[in-house]
């Protein structure tokens, strides 16, 4: 049993197949196949049942997957602790990070690091969830920061709850209601954006699973566009929950349940190689990355109205 069969043997139970696995790591299915084949000769069992058209875990391979994920975890500590006794590079610290999250989280944090480390120089590239992933995997960066990352070359550490939430400004018709069923949310004006994203196709899936198609009056390329046509009473959308934070808080925005639907879950996630320590530089950014995820909560409808009417007074 060697790492790189443990390492093939996850992402093909990640992206639940030969195929979607090989394009992940970058090999040829043929020599994805072949490392699952070693393991499985070295282990004595198979570890996938398959059958004509679809692929599981077997006993063996369910039994085997907490391991392999704790033994992988092991290895990344270890290449740490040797990587901590070597001199400081004082190079730049490098960022992938979702538009999003340099839109709504980052400046904090970053004002945060300046004032811990004012001498330090840091580098941010943007891009979509797989574009960061792809910097991290091809080592342009040090750390990634997006929305629900998994890969098996990497690690993956979730710094909170980044649901997408049903939003509207408080004078919209639609939106005095604090809740509603998807049926009625069909017919609702509602703005999408950034067609192809993940979150466009969570949310369009939500309508779609029920046999409903949602009324779509706008399509814009980004978040912060949406949530501006929103702000002008134009529509209702879903958006990401650190987007709209502020908004909710002070009442200028209002979250409404969808009551016989289920939540849109994603995560906020900050990834790195598992084969590259982490430089000293991004070992000091992770901690202000979680302080600062504890701290982004949205208030509730009812708290952002109470606000709102104390200082009306």
């Amino acid at each position: 049993m060697e790492i790189d069969q443990l390492e093939t043997f996850l992402a093909v139970v990640t992206y639940g197949g030969f195929h979607r696995a090989a394009g992940a790591l970058r090999l040829s299915q043929p020599a994805v196949s072949a490392r699952i084949r070693a393991l499985e000769e070295s282990l004595g069992v198979a570890v996938f049942t398959r059958s004509p058209g679809s692929m599981s875990l077997s006993p063996a391979g369910k039994a085997l997957r907490p391991h392999a994920e704790q033994l992988l975890r092991g290895i990344a500590v270890a290449r740490q602790a040797v990587h901590e006794l070597q001199p400081l590079t004082g190079g730049p610290l490098r960022i992938a990070a979702a538009l999003s999250v340099c839109t709504y989280f980052l400046p904090d944090v970053m004002k945060d690091y300046q004032a811990a480390k004012p001498k330090a120089t840091v580098t941010v590239r943007s891009g979509n969830s797989v574009q960061v992933l792809k910097m991290v995997l091809d080592g342009e960066v040090d750390i990634g920061i997006a929305r629900s990352l998994n890969h098996p070359e990497v690690e993956t550490m979730t710094l909170r709850d980044d649901p997408l939430m049903l939003v509207g400004h408080p004078e919209h018709p639609q939106a005095r209601k604090p809740r509603a069923r998807l049926e009625e949310v069909e017919s609702w004006p509602l703005i999408f954006y950034d067609r192809g994203s993940s979150d466009w196709t969570l949310s369009q899936g939500l309508f779609r699973r029920a046999g409903l198609l949602p009324n779509v009056v706008l399509e814009v390329e980004t978040i912060e566009a949406s949530k501006r046509m929103i702000m002008r009473k134009l529509c209702l959308g879903f958006l990401p929950q650190i987007a709209v934070t502020q908004e909710l808080s002070e009442g200028e925005l209002v979250a409404i349940e969808i009551t016989n639907a289920e939540p849109l879950r994603r995560n906020l996630d900050v990834i790195h190689p598992r084969h590259r320590p982490l430089s000293k530089e991004a070992q000091a950014f992770l901690p202000l990355l979680r302080a600062a995820a504890t701290m982004a909560v949205p208030l509730t409808r009812k708290t952002a109205k109470r606000r709102k009417r104390h200082r009306a007074k």
